[in-house]
């Protein structure tokens, strides 16, 4: 459980300090500021002096402390902490020192709202905006209104209110991931990994009930048995399944139904959310390869050569495409030649930066330089040859393999719907050793 809140300046003044137990006393919050605050020295976002603990996050200009003298569970107190920072970005647009100031009044508001007596309680913006509202302005409730409030505060729904309209009912689907490689001097994928997000943008009136649906290979399994009729089974790679592992899902998910039958059913929030997050580790579709030669001419030159491919289809086209090619510390100047884009040495970051803006699917660009070394007398270090790095972003791609196969949304109006998918790519850490 939580003992109090405070919220600190960059001066270590207090500008909030809320106690929810009788164990704590005032001067517990010099304690923070003289401990941490004042000591340069202490980077750890946890800290515990003695029976108490202090777990701190620095937004903006201030600091928000959560303070225990139990065994309180540190990822809840962070977990706490940053719908702390939601809420004022909800209500205040900016959560900083000046806003904290203007509004301390809700902010106490908001405080005794969200914790009770040390236990978190509904902190759902939307929620919280149906009874307490900016600049003080309080409205006659009916009755009605505060049986749906008592409703949505006792956890049955609490993202979403029923009396939402639209004139126009939409869904945007945004299917983002990032792919990480790394490859060997010789041309092996010693790493090939995909952190993927489905994220959400739904506007539909009422109360609308939807059913996911994606190539996910545990589906196409469970499917399969029970079409196993004279001994005949699809294979996973003629259905163009996937295999996702440590999905997390949105707390509107139904996870009992999506362990019985993998079906993702959910009454959604309104606006945007972040439906799940995904891994997937096999059959990754590469989008570049990428072939570096990297000669050392003595002690005096480096010779490059470095040619990109795109794998996708020529229908497709990435952008913003930056490689990074990494330089000697004493580099003097550098020669260079490329087929597509723009190249430049950078000094500051060690490295050739060549930039493509547009890379067309089943293109090959390739780079071809010289780097020019400084002579010293002096034993400099050898080289330690960082790898080559990418970075770009692809639409309507996935590395995963990953496809939306279906959005149903069912609502008593029986109303319809347009739903709208998106796929981006973009790269994470995307390396290749030379």
């Amino acid at each position: 459980m939580i003992s109090a809140v405070l919220i600190y300046n960059q001066k270590g003044e207090v500008l909030i300090s809320r106690l929810y137990r009788d164990s704590l006393r005032k001067s517990i919050a010099d304690l923070f500021r003289i401990q941490v605050i004042s000591n340069p020295d202490i980077r750890s976002p946890v800290l515990t002096l003695g029976t108490t603990t202090f777990c701190h996050v620095k937004h903006e200009n201030i600091y928000l402390v959560v303070i225990s003298r139990h065994n309180v569970d540190v990822a809840l107190s962070f977990e706490f902490l940053y719908k702390i920072i939601a809420l004022g970005k909800a209500y205040f647009g900016k959560f900083d020192e000046e806003s904290v100031k203007s509004n301390f009044t809700l902010i106490y508001e908001l405080l005794d709202e969200v914790m009770d007596f040390g236990y978190p309680q509904n902190t759902e913006t939307d929620t919280l905006k149906m009874y307490i509202m900016t600049e003080g302005i309080k409205s006659e409730m009916r009755p009605e209104d505060s049986s749906k409030i008592t409703m949505q505060a006792t956890g049955a729904m609490s993202w979403r209110r029923e009396d939402i309209r639209y004139r126009r009912n939409e869904v945007f689907v945004d299917v983002y991931e990032d792919v990480n490689l790394l490859m060997s001097a010789t041309g092996n994928v010693l790493r090939a990994d995909v952190t993927g997000q489905i994220v959400l943008r739904a506007f539909l009136s009422g109360m609308p009930e939807c059913k996911f649906g994606l190539n996910d290979s545990l589906l196409f399994d469970k499917a399969d048995e029970l079409q196993m009729e004279g001994g005949h089974k699809t294979s996973k790679a003629a259905a163009g399944s996937v295999n996702l592992e440590d999905c997390q899902f949105h707390q509107c998910v139904r996870l009992g139904r999506f362990d019985a039958d993998r079906t993702i059913s959910f009454i959604p929030p309104d606006g945007e959310f972040e439906l799940m997050k995904y891994r997937a580790t096999e059959n990754i579709n590469l989008p570049f390869r990428v072939h570096v030669l990297v000669n050392e001419v003595g002690k005096i030159r480096v010779d490059y050569e470095v040619a990109v491919k795109a794998t996708f289809g020529s229908k497709l086209f990435a952008t913003n495409v930056i490689i990074k090619i990494p330089t000697p510390l004493n580099t003097a100047s550098v020669t260079s030649h490329v087929t597509q884009g723009k190249s430049k040495y950078e000094p500051s970051e060690n490295a050739i930066i060549w930039r493509i803006a547009r890379f067309t699917g089943g293109a090959e660009y390739v780079f071809s330089g010289q780097a020019e070394l400084l002579s010293s007398m002096t034993n400099t270090k050898v080289w330690s040859r960082p790898p080559v790095s990418m970075q770009f972003s692809l639409m309507m791609f996935t590395s995963s393999g990953l496809l939306v196969r279906y959005l149903k949304v069912f609502e008593k109006s029986n109303y319809s719907s347009v739903k709208w998918v998106r796929y981006v790519v973009r790269a994470g850490s995307y390396e290749i050793r030379f």
